[in-house]
């Protein structure tokens, strides 16, 4: 071969090279598209690369299938992509589509689990929001064997009721109730912290009557400043051994509760049927935020052992039963002639 012919299959070589280099670069950095545009894919379970590759072209976020499962297999990625539900868009590049996947970098959704929520309500939210199926969360909720394995102070029941803080959490789609259950806990467990759990000794309770109390002021006011107050009647109608008479731990177990208490709920007996029952109800009635945890600790220092609604959102308290009774009349009977007179 002559040096003329030498030198042009070496140009024809290096301009192959070049070519090759630049699409290589092409289908490695450049995007399909530079707009910004977000695109939420879903690559579920047990997806094969090909059918991953055949969503991304469709959806616009990469340009060629083939060279993705190429360069996927290449890099050794093929089996270290990530299921769950993502968050793409046109302007990223093949190569930062592939480490997203295998990172695992999935979509979060906010869920904000309102204070006073009971675990099935919360079930429903969760379902409700694509994160876990409800049945799966009661199920592991109610399991005393993971309820163990948490190391809560043990609990009187096999439930999780009241120790599923109600908090704004990160949650992804399709998460195992296991992994939403630990981080809830795990939230209930930072704010009973210790403080907390030397002033339930310091008060004679139990950590867990702390918690069950705690949901019973929870469900009675959801005024900040009216918890203490709520807390020192239970508390005092604790120490004389009155019956706590709240409405609210009866509601709870009733099975389908219809929305009328009747007189014939107040005396059948329940073991959260405090009307007849004394001292706390059998579980907490609801997962209490903090505000109610710390009220159910630290009681305001007055003598009131009744209240009752001034349908307004707030309470009256009486620590004698004539005033209280009086309050009944004002608050109760007048003020529900007057709103039926209004109507």
């Amino acid at each position: 071969m002559s040096h003329r012919l030498r030198h042009k299959v070496f140009l024809v070589l290096l301009g192959l090279l070049l070519f090759l280099g630049g699409l290589l670069s092409w289908h490695l950095f450049v995007p399909p598209s530079g707009t910004s545009s977000p695109k939420i894919i879903q690559i579920k379970k047990g997806m094969p690369l090909r059918q991953i590759s055949g969503v991304l072209q469709q959806e616009g976020i990469i340009r060629n299938k083939q060279f993705f499962i190429l360069m996927t297999t290449l890099f050794g990625k093929k089996r270290k992509m990530k299921a769950g539900e993502y968050e793409f868009s046109r302007s990223m590049s093949p190569l930062e589509v592939l480490d997203v996947l295998v990172k695992g970098q999935v979509r979060q959704h906010l869920v904000t689990v309102p204070e006073g929520h009971t675990l099935f309500q919360i079930a429903r939210l969760l379902e409700d929001s694509g994160i876990v199926e409800k049945e799966g969360f009661i199920e592991k909720a109610t399991s005393p064997a993971f309820i163990r394995f948490l190391g809560l102070f043990p609990p009187a029941t096999s439930t999780l009721e009241g120790f599923l803080f109600p908090e704004t959490y990160h949650f992804i789609k399709d998460m195992n109730p296991e992994e939403v259950i630990r981080i809830m806990v795990h939230q209930f467990k930072k704010v009973f912290g210790r403080d907390f759990s030397d002033k339930a000794s310091q008060l004679g309770i139990s950590e867990e009557d702390a918690v069950i109390l705690a949901s019973i002021i929870e469900k009675e006011t959801s005024l900040p400043e009216e918890k203490p107050l709520i807390s020192a009647v239970f508390h005092n109608r604790l120490k004389r051994r009155i019956p706590l008479q709240s409405d609210p731990t009866v509601i709870y177990g009733i099975r389908d509760f219809n929305g009328n208490l009747t007189r014939n709920d107040l005396v059948k007996p329940s073991p959260y049927n405090t009307y007849v029952r004394i001292g706390l109800p059998a579980s907490p009635i609801c997962n209490p935020g903090r505000d109610s945890i710390h009220a159910a600790l630290h009681p305001a220092p007055v003598p009131y052992l009744y209240f009752v609604s001034k349908n307004d959102g707030t309470h009256h308290f009486s620590s004698e039963i004539e005033d209280h009774n009086r309050a009944v009349v004002i608050f109760q009977v007048q003020g529900k002639k007057n709103n039926l007179t209004k109507k």
